[in-house]
């Protein structure tokens, strides 16, 4: 082996976590090398469609049906029906999954990974998430809390920018915000509503990776309101790694970065009891590669991540790298959505908005808040409602009525009635049954197992989804809409693309993969930092805490590091 496949550190993956590490790493002084197993992307430079207006395209941006056919799974979303984003989500025929029970993983393989196309909804978790395995004696306790990954949170806020408004509240902590975006009159009207009917709920704008004043962020300029975010933000408005944190790390001089790079795994030193380095697969040439070093990040995302742990085999580990516990694939969870309330309103037909603002409003959690016997509902954990209010229709409304002349044009330039929507997330709970293996009787194109799916959700996901329905509805009918309508649209899991849970953080090997550092217990050399370290799901977007888990573990590791030697902490 050559000294040029030795590195100081080495990060799997590009994506939100993937990013931050190199950055952290890579700031921290260390010669890192950062593999992703999809094609080259550059920022502004590969993003086709960013100025794209919808007569621009062909067809008006409809996949031709061979296209289709090869992203049946990834179209599950509705996010690659059209020509705008679809580049940036995987071939299914290329990179195959297999479902004993159905569930969507929807992925991109490219550098940056999903920080391109992701929702940008960023939440802190409280001590209500941290201890509530603990209290309802579910699964296992999380070996942190609150007030380890405070200080992270506001690290990693100051640097991607959040737009939002403190709250005050306990459950749902407040943190380092950029200006919130603005609520429409509906949304104004609503919010007055719910605080003269409601003493235990709020609503507030999202609070979104998104740069409302964008003042100090090097290479980045404010969101410019256009809602194309999923194709690649040529102003950086939004915050990805290929933005954001890649370009800090290559400003250092440290990072090297090799697309096209598979991972297929992390070998095991059975004398030093630590990882030696990671097998690479060359996605073009099929090329076989051994990259060498003491420290490896393992942020390929979390199917991927717990893929490359089961498939890193050896003697002191036959299940799989640091799977003692038995619990490498298990506890995958996802959160439920799809379940709520829309109404219509009168009294603001003279009233419009402009631009696309490209996030909309939040209520955060009010279930099941106390631990008294009388506020207990009938499930457990809670839920959280992302929506808005607008003026839909136009053209496509106006089809039906086959007019024509000045009463077709003018119906066409009329807006339509005002509406609102509500959609609830809710928390799923761990549960050892639902998981994710490894097929090798299915190989894919490299040679290695593809995963198989088998998890769906349980009496308490559905319990709570009742109470979505239920409590949209009676807050849109207290806030004076007609015409009410509740929806329950239960998709399969993964549909939210918030999988997590399949090597979580414990105190005890015996019952989890990773400690409190996101270390592997008997692989000290290992962090693993994305979505599959999550040992509950909580009902808030998940990415925000990734990144701050991925922050403090890089803080770790550089000071094991520099005392020449990793060791459990």
């Amino acid at each position: 082996m050559s000294n040029k496949n030795i590195y100081d550190a080495i990060v799997i993956g590009t994506g939100i976590t993937g990013g931050w590490a190199a950055k952290e790493l890579c700031e921290k002084g260390l010669k890192t090398l950062v593999l992703e197993r999809g094609r080259m992307v550059k920022h502004v430079v590969d993003y086709p469609t960013m100025y794209k207006d919808p007569w621009d395209f062909k067809f008006k941006g409809k996949q031709t049906r061979k296209e289709v056919s090869r992203q049946k799974k990834q179209a599950r979303t509705g996010y690659v029906t059209n020509k705008e984003s679809s580049h940036f989500f995987v071939d299914d025929i290329k990179h195959p999954y297999n479902e004993i029970k159905r569930f969507d993983w929807i992925r991109g393989y490219q550098v940056g990974g999903r920080s391109i196309t992701w929702g940008r909804q960023s939440y802190r978790l409280g001590d209500l998430d941290f201890e509530a395995n603990k209290k309802d004696n579910i699964a296992i306790d999380w070996p942190i809390r609150y007030k380890d990954i405070a200080h992270w949170y506001d690290h990693v806020e100051k640097f991607i920018g959040v737009s939002g408004e403190p709250l005050g509240l306990p459950h749902l902590p407040d943190g380092i915000f950029e200006p919130p975006m603005q609520m429409n009159c509906v949304e104004k009207h609503f919010k007055h509503k719910l605080s003269e009917n409601y003493d235990d709920r709020v609503i507030t704008m999202g609070r979104t990776a998104h740069l409302t004043k964008g003042e100090g962020f090097k290479g980045r300029s404010k969101c410019q309101f256009r809602d194309r975010c999923m194709r690649g933000c040529p102003y950086g408005g939004y915050f990805s790694s290929l933005s954001s944190t890649l370009p800090a790390a290559e400003q250092t001089g440290n990072m090297t970065l090799r697309p096209n790079s598979i991972v297929s795994e992390i070998v095991y030193d059975e004398k030093t009891e630590k990882a030696s380095g990671v097998k690479v697969i060359d996605a073009l040439t099929k090329e076989e590669l051994f990259f060498e070093s003491p420290i490896i990040f393992c942020c390929a995302s979390t199917v991927a991540s717990t893929a490359i742990l089961l498939h890193s085999k050896s003697k002191r580990f036959p299940n799989g790298l640091g799977n003692d516990s038995g619990e490498l694939g298990h506890n995958l969870m996802d959160h439920h959505l799809g379940a709520g309330a829309s109404g219509e309103i009168k009294n603001f037909d003279d009233t419009y908005y402009k631009g696309r603002r490209p996030t909309g409003i939040y209520i955060p959690r009010f279930r099941n808040l106390e631990d008294k016997e009388s506020t207990k509902k009938k499930f457990l954990r809670g839920y959280g409602y992302q929506g808005g209010a607008g003026r839909w229709g136009g053209i496509p409304n106006h089809i039906e009525d086959l007019g024509y002349g000045a009463d077709y044009k003018e119906g066409l330039l009329k807006p339509e009635k005002w509406k609102m929507g509500l959609g609830g997330f809710g928390e799923c709970l761990p549960d050892h049954e639902n998981k994710m293996t490894l097929d090798y009787a299915k190989l894919d194109e490299w040679g290695l197992p593809t995963v198989t799916f088998d998890a769906e959700w349980k009496a308490n996901e559905l319990e709570m989804r009742k109470d979505m329905k239920q409590q949209a509805a009676e807050m849109l009918e207290k806030a004076g809409f007609k015409n009410i309508k509740t929806f329950d649209n239960l998709a399969a899991p993964g549909i939210a693309i918030h999988e997590m849970g399949t090597a979580r953080m414990g105190r005890n090997p015996k019952t989890s993969v990773l400690n409190k550092h996101n270390q592997i217990h008997t692989v000290p050399n290992v962090y693993v930092t994305d979505g599959s370290c999550m040992t509950s799901s909580a009902c808030q977007n998940p990415s925000l805490t990734y990144m701050a888990l991925t922050a403090r573990a890089v803080g770790h590791a550089v000071e094991q590091f520099n005392k020449k030697t990793i060791q459990n902490g």
